[in-house]
């Protein structure tokens, strides 16, 4: 069974940054559309960013599209998230996921593998 786990989640003040890591031991973690997911206190868990195996390509969820940047190492088979611009509003816990043989479209993809979580909160 595949390991995720996600770190670097923490307590920030409106405008600043948190940088978010998932670790991974996804064997061929280069053939996977990775992404981030988040569900805020009370509400269903929602899609932020994902990453696609092939050509670079990252879809962004409108709420955090513009200040949020996904990566990907693939040697380390790690992916990250860069949050900048932090709003109460981001305030959730966040999931690193991963599919091999997605089914949907990429803003509701069916992961296969998820991590537990990392908490972020965000401070007025």
């Amino acid at each position: 069974q595949a390991q995720l786990v996600e770190s670097g989640g923490g307590v920030v003040q409106t405008g600043g940054s948190l940088r978010l890591s998932c670790s991974t031991s996804l064997r061929t973690f280069r053939s996977y559309t990775v992404g981030w997911f988040r569900q805020a206190p009370g509400k269903e868990r929602e899609f932020a960013a994902v990453m696609s195996w092939i050509g670079n390509n990252t879809y962004y969820a409108d709420s955090v599209k513009g200040r949020f940047t996904a990566s990907r190492d693939n040697d380390k088979n790690s992916l990250y998230l860069q949050m900048n611009g932090l709003k109460p509003e981001d305030t959730a816990v966040y999931y690193c996921a991963a599919c091999l043989y997605c089914s949907g479209s990429p803003v509701n993809y069916k992961m296969d593998y998820w991590g537990k979580g990392t908490l972020v909160t965000v401070s007025t």
